[in-house]
């Protein structure tokens, strides 16, 4: 069996290393920094640099009051305290860190600030004296602990890590993780297989559920089941758990032969699978959950729906989901038009854009975390990396056809989303301010790929009753977020003020995971009790196989 969580904080650090999702271009660090020594004006450098020496001054003569930050877990180590030497060590970094950032003017245009901020993250985060030997002091007591096993054991790793893993230190042992098994576990079964996804059923696990039937659309970009990891984790288990017929999307991972697959026939796909859940239940009308990229797909299926004057919706849940790219996120560090065309032109030539790609973006967005971390780990100190089912599932990386690459590319430097009828799809103009149905919307106290104050601009893009959940964690921790973390806690409220800060001062904040307010909301919100079905499926859509199935287990070479 898989290796669980030893405690809480294991798992939170785990959670952390993976709370970004793959973006939707390709980037060039080599373009961050140029960014970066654009962005430097004379009367900021001057000033950052007579800081910087005063700073240093202040560390030679130990008068500095330089501290890391408690949270940096570089500097854990009692050395940085107790020894003169590692703490001038320390000291001099962080000044030299301080000094890189502050070298970005505040009043740069975000874009070109987000590129000079990624650079100058990367830059300070490669710089730290904890990924040399003689610059930690964790690693040096190993080392002498072990007589240098630890380096033997550390540089097989590297030049493992140099031809396996495209060198980058491997993030995860996921030998004892297999989806089916101890990932992906929810009782379910496959109802309906196309080329392009499988819909999963999932076996209910009350007596009686609510009669109007949940669907969950899931990111194109992933596996699926970062929404059904290991039992007590998993949104899936405690969905039917709470009463509710709960039906997922399962999205096929592509190859070179799917290029053209795009946004259009995503959500051609999508409206499929509601259809069918609207069959087997016999409802007229389905809940959808959208979660990260599948809220977007969401938004446009429900402006395609209303346009259509397709009355299907019942209620929808939109989770750290983004429909104006302008505002101030991480994804701003790579909204370069040429870096746009190239990222555009590499997918059409290959037909997709690799999951490994999207990986090293993911990772390089988050250098601490999930480069230097695992180099430290694994080279210095000569461990495995750790075992866990969220780290599994992050390694487990999907392909984006070219053209769904290349419509995110086009959405993303238009934004014309949130414009009335300036986006087409299937033939229609959409129109997301006409889309009324009531809404559950989820935000990311600490999301920097999608921040929560534009998450919360969606109750506003979408009129009509709205309640609005800030959860604790990032991108990836506010999802993976089970009751029972004595951790978690929540904002909440219906009370939709102008701005998202008006909003937070007067939301309740609540203990506890944001899972159990939307159940209840829920529950509110899907008619009345009824029998629970005896079988899963229904005499059209047949059972083809148990649940996980097929898709999330294709691996596809490129």
């Amino acid at each position: 069996m898989a290796k669980k969580p030893t405690d809480q904080d294991a798992y939170d650090a785990a959670l952390a290393a993976v709370d970004a999702f793959p973006s939707f271009e390709s980037f060039d660090i080599g373009e961050a920094f140029a960014a970066y020594t654009r962005a430097m004006q004379p009367a900021t450098f001057f000033q950052t640099t007579g800081k910087l020496y005063w700073d240093l001054m202040g560390v030679a003569t130990g008068t500095s009051d330089i501290e890391p930050d408690q949270r940096d877990w570089r500097f854990k180590d009692d050395a940085w305290v107790k020894s003169p030497a590692y703490k001038s060590m320390a000291q001099a970094y962080l000044a030299m860190s301080n000094a890189i950032e502050s070298m970005i003017p505040d009043d740069l245009p975000q874009d070109q600030k987000a590129r000079a901020q990624f650079a100058a993250e990367v830059f300070a985060s490669t710089i730290a004296p904890t990924n040399t030997l003689a610059g930690n002091p964790a690693a040096m007591k190993r080392t002498m602990e072990t007589g240098g096993q630890n380096l033997v054991e550390g540089t097989q790793a590297f030049w493992r890590d140099l031809f396996q893993n495209e060198g980058l230190p491997e993030q995860v042992d996921d030998s004892e993780f297999e989806v089916g098994k101890n990932l992906a576990t929810t009782p379910g079964a496959i109802v309906h297989r196309t080329e392009m996804f499988e819909l999963i059923h999932y076996k209910p696990a009350t007596e009686k559920v609510r009669e109007i039937p949940v669907v969950l659309i899931p990111p194109q970009i992933g596996r699926y089941y970062f929404t059904d990891l290991a039992p007590g984790r998993s949104f899936a288990e405690y969905t039917v758990s709470q009463g509710l017929q709960f039906f997922t999307i399962s999205w096929r991972n592509p190859s070179p032969d799917n290029r053209d697959w795009g946004l259009e026939e995503y959500m051609v796909a999508a409206l499929e699978a509601l259809e069918a859940v609207q069959e087997i239940t016999g409802q007229p009308k389905v809940n959808v959950v959208g979660f990260c990229a599948g809220g977007m797909l969401t938004s446009m299926l429900m402006g395609y729906l209303k346009k259509k004057n397709i009355d299907l919706i019942n209620n929808a849940t939109l989770c750290v989901t983004m429909l104006d790219f302008k505002s101030e996120a991480a994804l701003g560090a790579f909204r370069l038009p040429a870096m746009l065309s190239v990222a555009k032109a590499q997918s059409q030539i290959t037909g997709i854009h690799r999951g490994k790609d999207l990986h090293k973006v993911f990772t390089w967005m988050r250098p601490n975390d999930l480069v230097w971390n695992y180099w430290v780990n694994n080279y210095l100190m000569g461990d495995s990396p750790p075992a866990f089912d969220i780290l599994a599932w992050n390694k487990d990386s999907t392909n984006l056809p070219a053209k769904l690459h290349t419509d995110f590319l086009d959405l993303f430097e238009s934004n014309e989303l949130i414009e009335p009828d300036a986006y087409a799809l299937n033939g229609e103009q959409i129109d997301l301010s006409q889309i009324d149905c009531e809404k559950f919307v989820v935000g990311a106290v600490t999301d920097h790929l999608t921040p929560w104050r534009a998450c919360y601009d969606t109750v506003h893009i979408m009129p009509g009753k709205s309640t609005f959940a800030l959860s604790n964690g990032g991108h990836i921790a506010a999802l993976v977020n089970p009751p029972g973390n004595p951790k978690a806690y929540h904002w909440i409220s219906d009370s939709i003020r102008e701005s998202a800060d008006e909003w937070h001062e007067n939301a309740e904040k609540t203990s506890g995971s944001w899972w159990e307010s939307w159940t209840k909301w829920s529950n509110k919100r899907t008619g009345k009790k009824i029998a629970a079905p005896e079988a899963l499926g229904s005499e059209k859509y047949q059972p083809i196989c148990d649940a996980p199935g097929t898709y999330v287990r294709e691996v596809v070479d490129a």
